[in-house]
């Protein structure tokens, strides 16, 4: 009816469903990053459903088979939440460490010094040890149970000395002393509120489509946070 009155210039003429769906379902903005330069880093990874039926229907018809998660990885500022990193893709195509050592070289890249990193054992690789080394930031990474210290001469020195440190000192004493709780500031925090506010369960069918809303999600979570923030403060919130 609407699309009728518009036709005969009796109400102005609005952008129906099919114009906004095509404007926006492939959109992948940018996100907004802050002034200040220096950061103290989280990262973690989350899953959402590519299916909203219950567990006995992905039981009886075998759905769960065929259905894969969407993986979102993000990295946040521990201080402030500011969103700093975002990558989504289908299960099993990237690996989550590999994301994480590219949002920490585009953050270099910026001129963003990264001081310290927080992160779970997903994290707890030769590769992302060297490459906190070589930007002297601080690993908070958490060791995991079956790590081992390999060869003196092989690989790398730096985690090497972190197996060390966390076995010498146990997990509550290691997360005291890095403060390791921080990271579920910037990582379940945002993930939690994300999913709270727009939903786990993606409506879009195809791949590529699934993976922009799932970023669209998160990137329009941190543009409220942000719109809030200049609304208390004036301008982004510093840390």
């Amino acid at each position: 009816m609407a699309r009728e009155m518009a036709k005969y210039s009796l109400i102005p003429y609005f952008s129906d469903y099919t114009t906004l769906w095509h404007r926006i379902h492939n959109y992948k903005p940018e996100i907004d990053m802050p002034e200040y330069m220096d950061v103290e880093i989280a990262s973690d990874g989350t899953g959402l459903k590519t299916s909203n039926a219950g567990v006995y229907r992905l039981k009886k018809y075998n759905i769960r088979k065929k259905n894969k998660f969407i993986v979102v990885v993000i990295t946040a500022d521990v201080r402030t939440k500011k969103l700093l990193g975002l990558d989504v893709y289908v299960q099993g195509m990237q690996s989550e460490s590999m994301v994480v050592e590219s949002h920490i070289l585009e953050l270099n890249k910026r001129g963003y010094r990264i001081k310290k990193l927080y992160g779970d054992g997903a994290y707890d690789n030769y590769r992302m040890f060297n490459l906190l080394s070589n930007m002297v930031a601080e690993p908070a990474i958490k060791i995991r149970k079956n790590a081992s210290m390999g060869h003196y001469n092989h690989k790398g020195k730096e985690r090497r000395r972190a197996i060390r440190e966390y076995n010498n000192l146990g997990y509550k004493e290691w997360s005291k002393k890095k403060e390791y709780g921080k990271r579920w500031n910037a990582t379940e925090g945002i993930n939690s509120s994300v999913k709270r506010k727009f939903g786990e369960n993606l409506v879009s069918k195809l791949p590529e489509n699934l993976v922009i809303e799932g970023y669209q999600r998160f990137w329009a979570y941190d543009t409220l946070k942000n719109y809030g923030d200049v609304n208390l403060y004036g301008k982004l919130k510093y840390p």
